[in-house]
């Protein structure tokens, strides 16, 4: 028998189960409050507090939580006593604190109502040191591994994830597990470890490396209590923190509106279950009379609204962006499109390379994930071939989301116009050929694979001799180093001598062209010749 009680020692429920099994009311209760009610049951076979009564005492927050042995003669015995301890607490019972067994008579003598009102009082100094601590959200980061051999990778692009977002990353777990949970991934268990490590770290985010589908996230949060991120809401919350232009943030909304709209259900669940003809007072079942979906389909026109809006306001801005590419296609300016992984250092070199180390034409550049979110064009100069558009895209990240894919699309397709593409790899990173290949797919998914493609191995003041050395061999690319200057000249030499081959190549195309439609209507000519000659239709003298 299970007896919830409340701190003025009323009787809340009474239900015939162990702590887990026991109902608990919604509690809404603040950061430095606990639940408000101490959990009481017997254990007819004895023995202390078993796994449940201390996973409900912690998930719950409760006061405390106590078992009462049976005796064989049906009167009780040893009482066994547990509450929580602070945030921060170090030791074997770090979640929680287990008294030794006391009598009936013993125990009567604690004073729970002090223990608790302590252990408040601390809760609520650690609030007011976070309080006053900067404006960061304290994470835990949790990749699953399925067998990836870049899962650590993985855990570690999402930790600079989290930090270019704005998170202070407190704890990183790569979690292994062959087969998914379906409601939580990673199963009770493993979520219960990740609630301690928040409750102990002072953290308030979860961010999973997988994307969450709506039911999964409630499910998630409704088990640790904190809030739940996955990877598309971080980046997308990226680039809403990024964006500058007026392309950038209609493209970032557009994405954002396309990523929430599916969620709305999660969140009418409850409306859907009343007003089942659709809003009439009239219809529906017993009990089931009402607004219905009103709400929810309202939220969902007015996003469908906007997002047709938006969708507008982007093909105008697509015109216009066409009106100036036929603008240098018709100055016949060649045009070098600086492509690569996130965090690559494409904008440091595109103001190497056009002296735009000053406002206002130089580029933002700085050691984060997509510090550019929309293609900047600078003009150079290269030897030989004289005057050189060069255009910085958006950074690229392996399993971009698709809402951002669609999002963004019009603005890579923008590489496509491009005479040479300028694949920049940072060449100091671990993992740089998943890098590259990842780059490799998005250009092969916007069928631009077979663009010539010079690249470039940046960041080689900071990358390991051996590794530089493979990788040169492996994609034929230039060391170099943006920031220092290193290796820039070669690399312009490649470039202008890639151009060069390009109007060759283009001039020989040009020239077997013109040949082919020569030799065409010079056997057309003939053709009607023989045929005027063989019907008698020929000029008479």
């Amino acid at each position: 028998m299970t007896l919830l009680i409340d701190r003025r020692g009323r009787v809340l429920s009474v239900s015939v189960a162990d702590a887990k099994g026991a109902e608990l009311p919604p509690v809404r209760r603040g950061e430095d409050r606990l639940a408000g009610f101490h959990l009481l049951h017997t254990h007819p076979k004895g023995g202390p507090l078993s796994k449940n009564d201390l996973s409900t005492l912690f998930l719950n927050r409760l006061d405390a939580v106590a078992a009462i042995e049976v005796r064989g003669d049906g009167l009780p015995g040893n009482v066994h006593l547990a509450h929580l301890t602070p945030p921060g607490t170090v030791g074997e019972e770090e979640d929680w604190r287990i008294y030794p067994p006391a009598s009936p008579s013993d125990i009567e003598d604690f004073d729970l109502g002090a223990q608790v009102r302590a252990l408040e009082e601390e809760i609520a100094r650690a609030s007011r040191v976070r309080a006053a601590a900067p404006d960061k959200e304290r994470a835990l980061l949790v990749q699953i591994d399925q067998g990836e051999f870049d899962a650590e990778e993985r855990l570690q692009e999402l930790s600079e994830l989290a930090r270019t977002a704005g998170a202070e990353v407190v704890y990183k777990e790569l979690v292994a597990r062959k087969h998914l949970k379906a409601g939580t991934l990673v199963g009770a268990g493993k979520l219960e470890e990740l609630t301690s490590r928040a409750y102990h770290l002072d953290a308030q985010t979860l961010v999973f490396g997988q994307e969450l589908g709506a039911a999964q996230a409630r499910e998630i949060e409704a088990a640790t209590g904190l809030k739940i991120i996955d990877r598309t809401q971080l980046i997308l919350d990226i680039f809403a923190l990024h964006a500058q232009g007026v392309e950038s943030r209609l493209q970032v909304e557009l994405a954002q509106l396309r990523y929430m709209k599916p969620r709305l259900l999660g969140a009418g669940a409850r409306l859907s279950r009343i007003g089942a003809s659709g809003g009439s007072a009239a219809g529906g079942a017993i009990g089931t009379r009402g607004p219905g979906e009103t709400k929810l389909e309202l939220d969902r026109r007015r996003i469908n609204d906007r997002i047709s809006f938006l969708e507008a306001q982007l093909r105008d801005v697509s015109i216009r962006r066409e009106e100036r590419r036929k603008t240098r296609s018709r100055n016949d300016v060649p045009v070098v499109s600086i492509v690569g992984y996130t965090n690559a250092g494409k904008s440091t070199l595109l103001n190497s390379f056009t002296h735009a180390a000053e406002e206002p034409r130089r580029v933002l550049a700085e050691n984060k994930l997509f510090a550019t979110l929309r293609p900047t064009s600078r003009q150079g100069y290269l030897e030989g071939i004289g005057p050189v558009v060069f255009t910085d895209t958006v950074g690229f990240i392996r399993d971009l989301p698709a809402d951002l894919s669609r999002a963004f699309r019009a603005t890579l397709e923008e590489i496509g116009d491009a005479d040479l593409l300028l694949h920049v790899v940072d060449a100091a990173s671990p993992g740089a050929d998943a890098r590259y290949d990842a780059v490799r797919r998005i250009l092969s998914d916007l069928d631009l694979e077979e663009m010539p493609e010079v690249v470039a191995l940046n960041k080689a003041d900071a990358a390991e001799p051996e590794m530089l050395e493979r990788e040169r061999q492996r994609m034929n690319g230039v060391p170099i180093s943006a920031v220092t200057g290193q290796g820039l000249h070669a690399l312009r030499g490649v470039l202008a001598e890639t151009l060069q081959q390009q109007a060759e190549d283009q001039a020989v195309r040009v020239a077997a062209t013109r040949l082919e439609h020569a030799r065409m209507k010079a056997e057309l000519s003939s053709g009607s010749s023989a045929l005027r000659l063989s019907t008698g239709q020929y000029p008479h003298d």
